[in-house]
């Protein structure tokens, strides 16, 4: 039997994650995500697809971050038709994210051709809210832990801890284990459960997002209250740049237990500068067995571990815009999580420049994105054609990260019974890719591959005889 899988996004990089699996004849794309980062990345996503996508024969999601989904609307643009595949929590977070994503990729136009920055005339969006909803009329969700049978093999969706909805993904190929790690979550994390065991593979695609370093032992409430006590005596603003689904919650969760703990104060004013966030909790709420919270849809905020004790949620852009000239001491949250657009940038051109202001950084910021130049120290950034000096203190979190980290990655590789003939690396930046391919193969002896993005592999090779051979 013919096997194959052709590497095409987050190979050698951190986003755009698109692997295409061929059975037979047959095609399933695992993942549709965008490219993510500065310009060179971006213009991946413009890019003819490898084949026809009228000839995909099904989308098989691992969550719904956008660097895994958000090329979806791009894709049923280019022909696409059949059906995607993803959880239960995967598809509802999908109903309220690609919509937002289609939304801020026709304002990133609209914007671009009223100010003029960008070099297209006109400047289009990569696909709008029509191409968007065609896409969620395609959803298939299904249950965790539940196989599907398609033409050549069989799939099931496993528990991965990342976000809510999150996978990893098993398939059964005539003789042939195969599993897509997705992204993995922690094992000690406050909002998430960790990810399920891995069992068994004859092929393992990993991703390395964290596969060079070890996530930071300081408390991440610490961080927090450095970060917040500088702007309370300056009398300054908090931005805190965080992905509305998974990060959002997360620091929500934190920001609460500080102030119930007298750390900081409860009429500290916590703007969520994203339209998706208060979706996004409620969608917390419906699948409480995917996490750790005790929530349900009928708590007030008095008592709901994902609100803080003066949280506002901004839903409009003239809100939005007010936000830029309210003093401070305040807390706003906005997306997009690694400075490539949104809302947040409006808020970096205003607080960047002011000393009594403060940034945290509570995510991975990949090479080439403003929030990696920043981290590493720029005087000052690129915003919508204009450059603003950065005043403004920059703090860390990295003990937040919903990713695993190089001791937690190892850890899951142990819950298989048997190595792997081949392991795959994916989503990560070289060092990352390097260090952790080293590191899987001093400690645990295994065959290591770093994956290159344009790239077949012939599976088949790695198929263990079927009973009938």
């Amino acid at each position: 039997m013919s096997i194959q899988m052709s590497f095409l996004g987050a190979a050698g990089t951190v986003t755009g994650s698109r692997h295409l699996l061929h059975v037979q004849g047959r095609h399933y794309l695992i993942d549709c995500g965008l490219f993510q980062g500065g310009r060179r990345m971006k213009e991946l996503n413009w890019e003819p697809f490898p084949m026809d996508p009228e000839g995909i024969d099904a989308i098989l999601l691992s969550h719904a971050h956008i660097d895994h989904s958000g090329y979806l609307p791009r894709l049923v643009r280019q022909g696409f038709q059949g059906p995607i595949y993803a959880t239960q929590a995967t598809c509802a977070l999908l109903e309220i994210m690609l919509p937002d994503s289609a939304y801020l990729q026709e304002q990133d136009a609209a914007y671009a051709n009223k100010t003029g920055y960008s070099r297209h005339k006109p400047a289009l969006p990569l696909y709008t809210a029509a191409d968007a909803e065609k896409a969620l009329g395609l959803l298939s969700p299904l249950p965790f832990n539940q196989a599907l049978s398609l033409d050549g093999l069989e799939v099931t969706w496993r528990p991965a801890g990342h976000i809510l909805g999150s996978a990893f993904l098993e398939f059964h190929i005539a003789g042939l284990q195969v599993v897509f790690s997705g992204d993995l979550g922690r094992y000690d994390g406050k909002v998430m459960q960790p990810p399920a065991p891995g069992d068994q593979a004859d092929v393992l695609l990993l991703e390395s997002t964290y596969g060079n370093r070890l996530h930071s032992d300081d408390a991440i409430q610490d961080v927090m209250v450095e970060a917040l006590e500088h702007t309370l005596q300056e009398g300054g603003v908090l931005l805190i740049p965080s992905f509305a689904v998974g990060r959002t919650q997360q620091v929500l969760y934190h920001l609460r237990r500080l102030q119930d703990q007298g750390r900081i104060p409860q009429d500290l004013p916590v703007f969520i500068d994203s339209p998706m966030a208060v979706e996004a909790s409620h969608i917390y709420c419906r699948f409480g067995d995917d996490h750790n919270l005790d929530i349900n849809l009928l708590m007030d905020e008095r008592t709901c571990p994902l609100r803080c004790r003066e949280t506002h949620f901004v839903r409009d852009v003239e809100e939005s815009k007010r936000l830029n000239t309210r003093p401070g001491p305040a807390v706003i949250l906005s997306a997009s999580g690694m400075l490539s657009g949104g809302r947040i940038l409006h808020h970096l051109k205003w607080r960047l420049p002011d000393q009594r202001n403060a940034l945290l950084f509570v995510g991975y910021q990949a090479q080439g994105t403003r929030g990696r130049l920043l981290l590493d120290g720029a005087e000052q950034v690129r915003i919508h054609g204009e450059r603003f000096p950065v005043r403004a203190r920059i703090f860390q979190a990295n003990a937040l990260s919903g990713h695993a980290d190089q001791a937690e990655l190892l850890r899951w590789l142990e819950t298989f019974s048997r190595a792997p003939q081949q392991t795959f690396l994916v989503h990560g930046e070289p060092e990352s890719l390097g260090a952790l391919q080293a590191k899987i193969q001093q400690d645990l002896g295994w065959e290591t591959t770093i994956a290159e993005r344009g790239t077949t592999i012939d599976l088949s090779a790695f198929a263990r005889p079927t009973e009938d051979a």
